[in-house]
């Protein structure tokens, strides 16, 4: 299509004519359907065979794009797309192949699909930005590129970007990728000079109404705490006072969201994460005993809610680690701490009993 080849990356004429041919794409979806759903196991093995092949290929770049690309009706299968996106990540992540001549364009074709599969199967818009984030860690300019483009997203596949942009340093550490050190090193500190931005986006997505853009409020307010999580892990409270990160707007949105069962785990995850990282806040959190012990956790304890209760143990277990000296002083808020915690543990040793 004329679209797919405005976004294409340099790449060879005869590769984008071979990518867009009716047969090769035939091909394609032909064994992307047998991998996912042939009966018996030679068929599946063939198809995963012919798909590496193909990703190994010169004409894998130009192919996966024009599928994300494709204005054809009826669209691509989702497994098609996801194939297509999936096959763009591992190329652009492996140390085995080159980045395109002209990697903008590859990135620029990667946002057109962001945007248009904001609101498509959240595995799909996954991979789309996964591949988003291994580009910008490689590419030469590759942050402040992306972050320059990043207004154009919808808010859907903004968060979903900003949520995997930092996770690709950790998970680039696990394997052969090809990036050195130094290269994540630097990574990381061009993302965190944009952290103050992504977290004046995240207090805005925390206040907006309920479908305003299309995605349930639960869903919505579970995939900014992911994000949160992301950044918090990155480190992007480096440096904040700890009177104001004890009243960030944000860290009380993870508070009121221990509340709502769907995101009560994440939420856990971001205060951990918190009181592990910096000394200052667990007197912030020691402040809020009383209330995690008579709103939260006794009636958790009442209904014998395990995922509850494990959550605020884990979370109290961290504040009492990291800050032994005030719950040694005895005041209210330690007694509370001491208090939940005994009851959270007698509670765990009566079901464990029950069990056996």
């Amino acid at each position: 299509s004329t679209h797919a080849r405005a976004h294409l990356p340099a790449a060879g004429a005869a590769a984008m004519d071979v990518a867009e041919s009716p047969d090769l794409q035939a091909q394609l979806a032909a064994a992307v359907h047998a991998l996912n759903h042939a009966s018996h196991p030679s068929a599946r093995l063939a198809a995963n065979q012919w798909l590496l092949g193909l990703q190994r290929s010169p004409h894998a770049w130009a192919l996966a794009v024009s599928l994300l690309a494709s204005a054809d009706h009826p669209s691509p299968s989702a497994d098609l797309l996801f194939f297509a996106a999936q096959m763009l990540r591992r190329k652009i992540q492996s140390p085995d192949y080159s980045l395109p001549d002209n990697a903008a364009q590859l990135l620029d074709a990667l946002l057109v699909a962001a945007r248009r599969f904001c609101l498509a199967p959240p595995r799909l818009l996954t991979q789309i930005c996964l591949a988003l984030a291994a580009l910008a860690l490689r590419a030469e300019g590759g942050v402040d590129g992306l972050f320059a483009r990043m207004p154009h997203l919808p808010d859907p596949a903004l968060l979903e970007l900003l949520t995997v942009l930092p996770e690709e340093v950790a998970q680039d550490e696990s394997g052969d990728t090809g990036v050195d050190s130094a290269t994540r090193c630097r990574f990381a500190r061009e993302l965190l000079m944009h952290a103050p931005a992504v977290l004046e986006f995240l207090l805005a997505q925390s206040e907006k109404p309920a479908a305003a853009d299309g995605v349930p409020l639960h869903e919505r307010n579970h995939r900014i705490l992911r994000c949160l999580l992301s950044w918090v892990r990155a480190g992007c409270f480096s440096g904040a006072p700890a009177s104001a990160l004890a009243a960030h707007p944000l860290l009380t949105f993870a508070f009121n969201s221990l509340q709502a069962f769907f995101s009560f785990e994440v939420a856990i995850e971001v205060m951990t994460e918190l009181v592990s990282q910096y000394q200052e806040l667990p007197q912030a959190f020691l402040s809020k005993m009383p209330y995690i012990r008579e709103v939260l956790l006794l009636p958790a304890l009442a209904n014998r809610s395990e995922k509850i209760i494990a959550g605020l143990t884990s979370l109290m277990c961290e504040v009492g680690q990291a800050a032994p000296g005030l719950v040694a002083e005895g005041s209210n808020e330690a007694l509370s701490l001491s208090d939940a915690l005994l009851r959270s543990i007698y509670c765990t040793a009566n079901v464990m009993c029950s069990f056996f």
